[in-house]
């Protein structure tokens, strides 16, 4: 089964492919789309989608995940999460690949063990479940998560 990890952002999305082989797990690759933050919201969002859409086209996954979403302080940047969320799946619509929504919380338990695990604890397990893949960065470490979280949660 292949599993494509999702980390909507309107300034850098980052992406994961992992197969996922009864327990075991294998790194296929990871990336991040970042969009021009002084283009327009809409060439932005539809830079998202084509470039999301790209990636499921190339890898061919049987089905993505991403993160449920959560409530930022300011409104203008849960807007903007939403919004870039939106364009993600809507891909993933246009592919006709199921989606499996889980929360951050959740995604930390199955990477981690603990889902109170800061950011740094989970790259540090990524290093350990995924040995020598290259990550390109942060927003690509945070979709590699969800696709793993995904794979030991089974798609729920």
């Amino acid at each position: 089964m292949l599993i494509l990890g999702l980390d909507p952002s309107l300034s850098c999305t980052g992406w994961g492919v992992v197969r996922s082989e009864g327990s075991r797990l294998t790194h296929i690759a990871n990336g991040q789309i970042a969009t021009d933050g002084k283009a327009p919201m809409a060439e932005r969002l539809n830079h998202l989608h084509d470039a999301v859409f790209a990636v499921i086209g190339q890898y061919a996954p049987d089905r993505a995940a991403v993160e449920e979403v959560f409530l930022n302080k300011n409104p203008q940047s849960t807007l903007k999460l939403a919004q870039a969320r939106g364009a993600v799946l809507a891909a993933c619509g246009r592919a006709s690949l199921p989606v499996c929504e889980h929360a951050a919380r959740s995604v930390k338990k199955a990477v981690v063990g603990t889902g109170s695990a800061e950011k740094a604890q989970v790259q540090a397990m990524l290093k350990v479940l995924l040995p020598g893949a290259q990550i390109a960065g942060a927003d690509a470490a945070d979709a590699l998560a969800v696709a793993i979280a995904d794979a030991h949660l089974g798609g729920r």
